[in-house]
């Protein structure tokens, strides 16, 4: 062969072989981006949004809307033992953002957990509780026409708590626990949170640090008898939070400053999964991060973080049509009005409150067999004006909605070695 043959060969294996890694490249690029078929590494759910113009203006503005996303994939063993992978978009557990109703998860657990450990005979979750007024800011209850008795419990509580996100009644657990003894357990366990003050009710530290004098009757008989508990020692956070530009304050009067979030209550994203694993898949957790709860209660909590109100007798929230059975299922159903698919079990708390949209979740698909966890959070004050004017149905419901279906879509096509037992996540509801 001589030199110009050898020259013209040289040239045809080297364009064969630029055809070969350019055909290569499309195909590794249509791999990496096909719906369901993507890289599983740190940029999943970023990658995720990015296949989406519905993610356009989240990606665009991450900082200003404050979004963090934790997707945490479910894997069993031959032995149905669960196992986690978790993805992360944006995640820093030192940005705060303001928790709202998200905190009456760990505070139910607490309350369940007192009474377990209180070991008083006649005293469980059932038994009638009343609270005193014996303080400044404080307020007496004494009947709840929304039980089936009409009396109040922690049993109700939880239920009104985890069906609808009544402020009241978790305030009313907030009571029983107390400041202290709340924040103490919690720091205890390892969770780097703070809670340290009642829901919509506009009171002093001071206040917050007193709570209210609870009684257990049953039957006319004093089952046990809690005075008035103290914080002594203020709680004081770390660090000076303040947010936005201006606000509106309790008087209506406009206040040309940030808005001081520094002794709000303070609920970190992870910490907030970390604690719904806790719920759910205790066997795996660490012994220490677990709640003391009996397993009868870890059941009733499973059953009405997932029923849906319209399935409750007590209270009888189907009666009203505010209560649908998205009202507080935000992730992959936002601020629809139509039925959830009855195979399709959410176990979540949601909060929002300050323009903030939080949805933490287990999502549960009996028909195909897919688990995964879910948590998020957005601010929806776009103006930094704290003035109960946010965008809520035009930025978080959306938000919360094409996220929870991005990741579903995901889950129905992600490759499993073992399909889950979810028998455990099956529960009997009221109705």
């Amino acid at each position: 062969m001589n030199y110009l043959d050898l020259n013209s060969k040289v040239r045809e294996l080297t364009l064969a072989s630029m055809k070969k890694m350019f055909w290569l490249l499309i195909v590794g690029w249509t791999v990496t981006s096909c719906a369901g078929r993507l890289i599983e590494n740190q940029s999943l759910v970023e990658s995720m949004m990015k296949h989406s113009s519905k993610f356009r203006r989240i990606l665009r503005d991450r900082d200003a809307l404050e979004v963090q996303i934790i997707y945490t994939q479910i894997n069993r063993d031959s032995l149905n033992r669960p196992r986690f992978r978790s993805f992360y978009f944006h995640v820093d557990s030192t940005r705060y953002f303001y928790p709202a109703s998200t905190v009456k998860l760990p505070i139910a657990l607490l309350a369940l957990e007192k009474l377990n450990q209180l070991q008083i005979k006649g005293l469980d979750k059932f038994t009638p509780m009343y609270n005193d007024s014996v303080y400044s800011g404080q307020r007496w209850a004494g009947k709840d026409a929304t039980s089936e008795n009409g009396t109040p419990s922690v049993s109700h509580y939880i239920k009104k708590i985890l069906l609808v996100s009544d402020n009241d009644a978790s305030n009313r657990l907030y009571e029983f626990v107390g400041q202290k003894e709340v924040n103490a357990a919690l720091q205890s366990k390892g969770y780097n949170m703070r809670i340290l003050h009642r829901l919509e009710r506009p009171l002093t530290p001071d206040q917050n640090r007193h709570t209210e004098a609870v009684r257990f009757v049953n039957h006319d008989t004093l089952v046990f008898s809690q005075p008035m508990l103290i914080n002594e020692d203020s709680i004081k956070p770390p660090r000076k939070v303040f947010k936005g530009i201006g606000y509106v304050n309790n008087h209506s009067e406009w206040v040309s400053q940030p808005l001081d979030f520094t002794y709000k209550n303070s609920y970190p994203l992870q910490e907030q999964q970390e604690i719904l694993k806790a719920v759910l898949f205790p066997g795996v957790v660490d012994p220490k991060r677990r709640f003391n709860i009996r397993e009868e209660d870890r059941v009733f909590l499973m059953k009405y973080m997932s029923q849906r109100p319209g399935e409750t007798r007590f209270p009888a929230y189907g009666k009203d049509k505010v209560y649908v059975d998205a009202y507080v299922k935000f992730l992959m159903f936002g601020d629809t009005r139509k039925s959830i698919p009855p195979t399709l079990r959410i176990f979540n708390k949601v909060g929002d409150a300050y323009g903030y949209m939080i949805d933490n979740a287990y999502i549960a698909d009996f028909d195909n067999n897919i688990e995964f966890i879910l948590s998020a959070v957005i601010n929806t004050n776009v103006n930094g004006i704290y003035d109960d004017k946010y965008e809520y149905h035009q930025l978080g419901f959306p938000f919360m909605k094409n996220l929870g279906k991005r990741v579903y879509d995901y889950e129905l096509k992600r490759h499993r070695l073992r399909k889950p037992d979810l028998s455990e996540f099956k529960i009997k509801y009221d109705q």
